[in-house]
């Protein structure tokens, strides 16, 4: 199959652990925040990532990046693939007609959106974001890719936060899994 497959990361790549910083306690007591941001200080370790994600993606048309940080992973990532990128993004901040899905938050709701003209029905789409969390946004996004009439052929991100569910919450979706593609799962 040209699209993703499983986890990369069980094992980290190296290069990646040195960027990723660790925060005790933010944004609450208790949570240890991996933050992203010395990744993209690093040229090299931004062309990594690039390259890493867009391994074995032969037969994909366009990147799909989900607001705001998977802009800065997706479009490199399209880039390296040769191929568009689309942004996928909170309410109010596209122009003209829109296609939207929603998803639960914790404590309500949220939507993202996506202009109606950006995808073309049938073009495979590798669909990326910074986490993988609890899935909800990946989900809706998942789901706005399928509204638009594209064939969804990966789901990429830089890290996944198993311990939250994410692949639960996207199986529940009715997302395809083995689909999914982290360089780096922690537990």
């Amino acid at each position: 199959m040209a699209g993703m497959s499983a986890t990369v990361g069980a094992v980290p790549p190296g290069w990646l652990v040195d960027v990723v910083e660790e925060h005790p306690d933010f944004p609450e007591p208790g949570v240890l925040f991996r933050d992203l941001s010395p990744l993209w200080r690093s040229s090299s370790a931004t062309s990594r990532c690039a390259m890493a994600m867009a391994q074995d993606m032969t037969d994909v048309d366009l990147v799909v990046g989900i607001e705001s940080r998977g802009f800065l992973v997706g479009l490199p990532v399209a880039q390296r693939l040769g191929v568009g990128f689309v942004p996928m993004r909170k309410p109010g901040k596209l122009p003209g007609e829109l296609i939207s899905a929603s998803y639960e938050l914790e404590y309500g709701t949220d939507s993202l959106e996506l202009q109606a003209s950006a995808i073309e029905a049938g073009e495979r789409v590798l669909l990326i974001d910074d986490v993988i969390a609890t899935g909800g946004t990946l989900a809706a996004a998942a789901t706005l890719v399928e509204k638009a009439g594209a064939e969804l052929m990966g789901i990429g991100a830089v890290l996944e936060l198993s311990a939250l569910g994410g692949r639960r919450k996207l199986t529940e979706a009715g997302v395809d899994v083995s689909l999914v593609r982290s360089l780096w799962e922690i537990s």
